[in-house]
């Protein structure tokens, strides 16, 4: 039987403790508060979330197998420039990023007024429009290390199309 297009969907999610002396950079948008991600790269939560995610579609492995931190190419990499890289790996093995669900959980800051400039970014730099990309922002009401305000979370699904 043949199939001449294939839905692949996947699943990502990331988790970065939040830290003094760097910057917050969530969908690609620096905002403003106190604290920033840590990690290799730019810590972006929210785009790794989604990069793992594509990935997964793909059955490719993960973000920290392609951009390991171990590789001094990707200190403070914008994690924007990573999505870039994997959905050219999409087209590549000839399919195309049909749209994304994402969330990511902090306590704060509010990121409602960031929501618009982070679908922008996210769908720029995955080559898809942006109406293709949401992105909702939920806290955990005090619960967990995202609760005392240790760190966020992000998660997010996708739906590649292959063929």
């Amino acid at each position: 039987m043949s199939v001449l297009a294939e839905m692949r969907i996947g699943y990502g999610e990331d988790a970065h403790a939040l830290v003094a002396g760097r910057k917050l950079i969530l969908g690609g948008v620096e905002i403003s508060f106190p604290l920033g991600l840590q990690g290799h790269s730019d810590a972006d939560v929210l785009a790794h979330a989604i990069g793992d995610a594509v990935l997964g579609a793909l059955a490719a492995g993960d973000l920290g197998g392609r951009f390991p931190d171990t590789d001094p190419t990707y200190r403070g990499v914008s994690s924007l420039h990573l999505l870039e890289k994997i959905a050219k790996t999409v087209r590549d093995a000839g399919g195309r990023i049909q749209n994304v669900d994402s969330t990511v959980v902090a306590e704060a800051p509010k990121l409602a007024p960031h929501v618009p400039a982070m679908r922008k970014n996210l769908a720029n730099s995955l080559g898809i429009d942006v109406d293709r990309v949401s992105v909702k922002a939920t806290t955990t009401e005090g619960k967990g290390f995202v609760g005392r305000g240790e760190g966020m979370e992000a998660r997010a699904v996708v739906l590649v199309m292959m063929g």
